[in-house]
């Protein structure tokens, strides 16, 4: 069972009070974790896909369906592949838990902004974060464990995802690592970098 975070009050004024971050590799639970501290969280749960859906990719349609059949029947689902800033400004004065899942996908879904756009869009994303009192479950791939991508696109979605998890992660009220069949409480074991 989850805990809750801790009181986010000892970390800097820039901290989002009810966010949470949960991160890790391909296939380690994180979503399940995720959803089990949405579930717990007691709010009415408001579940935020980045994914955009393509009738072509028998996978990734695979992948979407078990995701909708974890949901419990009374959450609502809302679709932002790219405009997610804007979803949690929509909801920032309510009480409700978005649970966002994937930023990764958000990611790849804007791999192509330049950089000035794209730098625009966290900032943005940074502040809508802080501002919410909404509790806000943040689902995020860890990319940058493995190898150097060989091609331009997925070195810039590999740095640009690693750079918004660690940016994230120092504003969050909570951050887990989710590996090896355990959610690690990063706040709690581990020194933040600044």
């Amino acid at each position: 069972m989850g805990r809750a975070p801790r009181n986010p009050s000892s970390r800097n004024p820039s901290t989002a009070p009810s966010a949470i971050l949960v991160t890790g590799p391909a296939r380690s639970g994180k979503s399940e974790w995720a959803e089990r501290l949405a579930r717990d969280s007691g709010r009415a749960v408001i579940y935020v896909a980045t994914a955009r859906e393509d009738p072509d990719d028998a996978d990734w349609t695979a992948r979407i369906a078990a995701h909708r059949v974890r949901r419990p029947p009374e959450w609502l689902t809302v679709c932002a592949p790219t405009e997610l800033e804007a979803v949690i400004e929509t909801h920032a004065g309510s009480d409700h838990c978005l649970l966002i899942d994937s930023l990764g996908t958000w990611v790849a879904n804007l791999v192509e902004l330049d950089e000035i756009a794209w730098q625009a869009r966290v900032t943005r994303l940074r502040e809508v974060l802080t501002r919410s009192s909404a509790l806000v479950i943040l689902v995020a791939e860890e990319t940058g464990w493995g190898v150097i991508p060989a091609y331009p696109v997925g070195r810039r979605f590999r740095d640009r995802l690693g750079d918004l998890v660690r940016r994230l992660g120092s504003r969050c009220a909570a951050t887990y690592l989710v590996t090896g069949g355990y959610a690690i409480d990063l706040a709690r074991y581990g020194t933040p970098l600044s």
